[in-house]
């Protein structure tokens, strides 16, 4: 027969089986493609020794509970039938809805998103874990693998910190609540760093950790959390809370529990670089203190008094000189001066009597005493006023006639006037 021919009889035999013409898988979403063009959805559901491919067509998409990714775990309803083109089966989707597991993922990202917007996430709350903790505390049950780890760790790399178990249980319905009080209570126990740790498991194992009581516990915690909750794949909402998140249990042991010998090499690097940070400073310090004593004694009282002394000499020579050379300057200039000055007396002196002369020879042309000498006379009033009209005269009584060479007084008489001279 043909490979066509063939095709058709695997697709019959299927089609005949009554099983799987209506049946629900389920199991967990890998390769999940939303083709664009078609609308169609294409991916692959898995478990953990098995895989089928699956497609769910577009107007089926629209009555699906969830749109898949990756991780998820649904349960798909359809039924088997063959593609001939490649010859593969497939479960072609009717229906898909969250499977037990997805409804956990469903709430688990409802309280991560919830708890986010309140900040208990918030990267700036997370605190550092103390390099040497004086005593640690651990929540989760004592018979379990994840205290053993921790007991084993501890003891390779530092026995010499104490550790106090507070127990829980880690898996049930009343673990949460056991976890939470405990981690509560681990405050009072004087250590200064928490683990919360449980070894591996389900999703429905470790749900525990993902309720909000924990989270809210680990937030509110006095001391530092390290969770340490299943393998590395695992994330639970008590990771996010908690400020140091370890991939396990024995990691966060590791974590916690500093190396012996780490802190042996540290210690002795501290201490070389202590001692060289000392041997700095002193150096540093001698340095300063030469330094000081150098110039202390540039500025000793003596060398400064004795500067001082050179100084003042050679001032006051310079004071000395500058006087000299000023006062003899000075000198000439007075001399000069003095010269000039003389000269200008002197041209002033004569210019002064010669103008003097000359005034006086002016003063003596108008003197009335010449008038007088050529003949003439001066008639005043008894109180000295001018008569200078025949009237005056007659009206005046006593009368006084100047000449040359003398005065003369004279009455007035009715015909003439009398001498009295």
């Amino acid at each position: 027969m043909t490979v066509s021919e063939l095709n058709m009889v695997i697709a019959e035999a299927i089609r005949k089986e009554p099983r799987i013409r209506s049946v629900t898988v389920r199991g967990e979403v890998s390769g999940f493609r939303h083709h664009m063009a078609s609308g169609h959805w294409y991916f692959t559901l898995k478990d953990a020794e098995s895989a089928v491919s699956c497609v769910m067509f577009r107007q089926n998409t629209f009555h699906a509970k969830m749109k898949p990714k990756d991780g998820d775990a649904v349960a798909v309803t359809g039924y088997v039938d063959v593609y001939p083109k490649n010859g593969s089966y497939q479960l072609y989707a009717m229906n898909l809805q969250p499977d037990g597991a997805g409804l956990l993922y469903l709430r688990f990202e409802e309280l991560k998103q919830r708890l986010n917007a309140e900040g208990l996430f918030d990267p700036a709350r997370k605190r550092v874990l103390p390099m040497v903790p004086r005593k640690v505390a651990v929540v989760t049950s004592g018979s379990g693998a994840a205290w053993h780890d921790i007991l084993n760790v501890s003891a390779q790399r530092n026995p010499a910190v104490p550790i106090v178990l507070i127990p829980a249980a880690v898996q049930g319905d009343r673990a949460a609540a056991e976890i939470a009080a405990g981690i509560r209570a681990a405050g009072q126990t004087g250590a200064d760093v928490l683990i919360v740790a449980r070894g591996g498991g389900s999703a429905e194992d470790l749900w525990c950790f993902n309720e909000e009581a924990v989270a809210r516990a680990v937030a509110a915690s006095r001391i530092p959390v390290v969770s340490g909750v299943g393998h590395e794949i695992d994330t639970t909402i008590c990771d996010l809370a908690a400020d140091v998140r370890a991939s396990t249990p024995s990691n966060a042991a590791e974590i916690v529990f500093p190396d012996r010998k780490e802190l042996r090499g540290r210690t002795k690097q501290l201490r070389m670089g202590l001692n060289r940070a000392v041997e700095s400073k002193v150096s540093a310090a001698l340095a300063a203190v030469r330094q000081s004593q150098f110039r202390l004694a540039s500025a000793s009282p003596e060398k400064r008094l004795a500067g001082l002394v050179s100084s003042s000499a050679i001032c006051r020579e310079r004071l000395n000189h500058a006087m000299r050379f000023r006062l003899e300057d000075a000198s000439g200039r007075a001399a000069v001066l003095r010269k000039e000055l003389d000269s200008g007396i002197q041209r002033r002196t004569e210019n002064a009597a010669v103008q003097v002369a000359r005034m006086r020879e002016r003063l003596e042309a108008m003197s009335p005493l010449r008038v007088l000498e050529r003949g003439y006379a001066i008639v005043t009033e008894r109180r000295g006023k001018v008569l200078t009209r025949t009237g005056q005269a007659r009206e005046a009584q006593d009368l006084r006639i100047r000449f040359a060479d003398g005065t003369v007084e004279a009455a007035v008489v009715k015909d003439g006037m009398q001498d009295n001279g």
